[in-house]
């Protein structure tokens, strides 16, 4: 591409000045040997050039190119890790909200079950508590018919000691205070 570039740029500016000095007007270039040598250092001018200048710039702007496709793809890979990061992150939020669900749903249902268990538990204590009480009343009725038969034998037994007294004489009332303390001192 260069060396086509020279040809033009020799073609254009070499033929209108061959064409003037044929003619003889003293244009701006003299058809003798030092075109020739303006020639061979344009050439030169365009090697060294195209050496030093234009290959590094090509070099360079193709490795520029590379790297911003680089870039690119890298921005591309970049974009579907963070969307597979991102689809990744919702899976697992839907699992945790899910498993959060079925915690909850577990308390919850072991919370009833507990309740449950608890009421039939203060069920059972109430209905041992009645008939505790029960068995406690019951026990006292019979403490206090026992206490009453015991007073009224009691009562019964000074009513008969009385009329007694009155009927015995000193004699037999002492006969039956023996008896009574030998009882005693047999039964202890």
């Amino acid at each position: 591409m260069i060396r086509v570039l020279a040809i033009v740029a020799l073609l254009l500016t070499g033929l209108p000045a061959a064409a003037l000095a044929e003619e003889g007007g003293g244009g701006l270039i003299n058809l003798d040997k030092s075109i020739v040598v303006q020639a061979i250092n344009f050439f030169l001018l365009l090697l060294i050039l195209g050496k030093l200048l234009y290959k590094p710039l090509l070099t360079m702007m193709d490795n520029r190119t590379q790297a911003i496709r680089k870039s690119l793809e890298e921005a591309q890979a970049a974009r579907a890790d963070a969307q597979r990061e991102r689809e990744e992150h919702a899976g697992k939020l839907q699992a945790a909200y899910a498993e959060a669900q079925a915690i909850r749903a577990t308390a919850l249902k072991e919370a009833a079950e507990e309740q449950r268990r608890l009421v039939e538990a203060a069920r059972g204590e109430a209905s041992r508590l009645v008939e505790a009480a029960r068995n406690e009343m019951a026990q006292e009725v019979t403490r206090a018919r026992q206490e009453l038969r015991q007073e009224v034998a009691d009562l019964a037994i000074s009513v008969a000691e009385r009329l007694i007294r009155k009927s015995l004489r000193d004699e037999d009332h002492r006969r039956i205070v023996q008896d009574a303390i030998a009882r005693v001192e047999k039964v202890s």
